[in-house]
């Protein structure tokens, strides 16, 4: 690292010195930094809330739908068409409680006849939906 004084014929220096004006704008730069807020994803859930009244545990009747490779759509077992699921999906809408309805897509299925399937207990309004061997997924991601 060298250093020029000037000339000994007595002119001023023309290069200016720029350490103080870097030093500046680091300090500025760790202030803007520090200052950023930190972003954080959120996923807003609707958590239970407790009751003083302790409800008594019903064991409700579930429901299970699961698909095979081929499209077939079962209820409980049993295959079943478009309209009937509808049909019984509406029926489990009277019963109190609302019994909890189980969705097993089988790994092989299309996805067009699951998405179908999605769509009608969507449009039956069920309150308690859960899916089902989605553990049988891990390792594809």
């Amino acid at each position: 690292m060298s250093m020029s004084a000037g000339n000994d014929d007595g002119e001023p220096m023309m290069e200016m010195n720029t350490t103080p004006l870097i030093d500046v704008m680091l300090v500025l730069l760790i202030m803007f930094i520090i200052t950023i807020p930190i972003q954080t994803h959120a996923v807003k859930v609707d958590l239970p809330v407790n009751s003083k009244n302790p409800n008594n545990v019903i064991d409700a009747q579930k429901n299970k739908v699961s698909i095979a490779p081929d499209g077939t759509v079962s209820w409980n077992g049993a295959p079943v068409d478009e309209v009937t699921l509808r049909q019984y999906l509406d029926q489990t809408k009277t019963i109190n409680p609302e019994p909890e309805l189980h969705f097993q897509p089988d790994p092989q299925a299309r996805y067009e006849s699951v998405d179908k399937v999605l769509a009608i207990i969507k449009r039956s309004n069920v309150g308690k939906l859960g899916f089902i061997g989605n553990e049988q997924y891990r390792n594809d991601f």
